[in-house]
């Protein structure tokens, strides 16, 4: 390191400055932007299987943890867990109530699992 400073000494090695803007208007767009990004990545379902994201997601779990029809009932701790510590990192609510609608025969078109017990009937 050196006391000495280095001055720019042709008016091309300056940048140009800056033009001013609107904390109010960078708001609007950045939220809108991000509103937009969640409701289209997140909120709504895919048309290919009217899966959204989280549901994909427990999916991909049970089936890593080889949790099969043919197997005997699981606690639903297990793939709660499971996904949350892999694939889902946004807390064990979202992922359990994904988890109920899953085995709902009235809250889809098709029951995706079976659920033992009081699943939300």
């Amino acid at each position: 390191m050196t006391d000495e400073t280095d001055t720019p000494t042709e008016t091309g090695d300056m940048k140009p400055p800056q033009p001013a803007v609107s904390i109010v208007q960078e708001m609007r767009t950045a939220y809108l932007d991000y509103a937009m990004s969640v409701i289209v990545s997140r909120a709504i379902p895919d048309l290919r299987d009217g899966l959204k994201p989280v549901h994909r997601r427990i999916l991909y779990a049970m089936h890593e943890t080889n949790n099969t029809y043919e197997k005997s009932y699981r606690k639903s701790a297990r793939p709660v867990g499971d996904t949350m510590g892999k694939y889902h990192p946004h807390g064990d609510s979202a992922i359990y109530d994904a988890l109920v609608r899953m085995a709902q025969p009235f809250s889809m078109s098709l029951k995706l699992l079976d659920g033992q017990g009081n699943f939300g009937s």
